[in-house]
């Protein structure tokens, strides 16, 4: 794949999980800390593949 593409899916897996968050904020907030973290972990690794 390129590295663009990567890129890209990494950022647009961050934002869905994001909104995974914002829908269960009400419901569930372990569940959406959760998912917090791992869109964290998601924007972290796309911007260190963006910096190698």
């Amino acid at each position: 794949m390129s590295r663009d593409v990567v890129e890209l899916l990494l950022f647009a897996l961050a934002g869905f999980l994001a909104g995974g968050v914002f829908s269960t904020w009400k419901r569930s907030r372990g569940l959406a800390v959760v998912l917090g973290v791992a869109a964290l972990l998601a924007v972290g690794g796309a911007v260190a593949w963006l910096m190698s």
